[in-house]
């Protein structure tokens, strides 16, 4: 009665994604999970879900999609360099990553507006209508 035999070689999804660091908090894994944002072996899945070594996870954060094999379990979160012993991702995901991330970027250098505008550009702008004290 209650035998846990293979219980250490399988983990609850949203406690290896906290433990992963691929999230903050336990709470905020479970709503990735409930919104779809992670699937595991390409199928949605609740976050109670147990996951082993040689799962591949699809884990979408903002714009970003990794794609990741579980490699070790745990349910403890430690630091950032033993959480990155969890998993290994695919060479093909670093590349899609990197490449958006570069578009990202020249996308965000060519943005003239950024907010309201500051006190020179409003003087700026004045002199530019033909109006103004200045």
């Amino acid at each position: 009665m209650g035998d846990k035999t293979g219980a250490q070689d399988r983990a609850r999804i949203d406690r290896w994604l906290w433990a992963a660091r691929f999230f903050k908090t336990r709470t905020v894994a479970v709503m990735a999970l409930e919104n779809g944002r992670v699937l595991v072996n390409g199928v949605r899945v609740k976050p109670a879900k147990s996951v082993g070594a040689g799962d591949m996870l699809t884990i979408r954060l903002g714009p970003y999609q990794h794609v990741v094999e579980v490699l070790a379990l745990s349910s403890k979160r430690g630091p950032a360099s033993e959480a990155q012993k969890l998993y290994r991702e695919t060479e093909e995901s670093r590349e899609k990553r990197a490449a958006l991330a570069q578009e990202l970027k020249a996308q965000q250098q060519y943005s003239v507006l950024k907010g309201r505008p500051t006190k020179k550009d409003r003087r700026d702008i004045e002199k530019v209508k033909g109006g103004g004290v200045w």
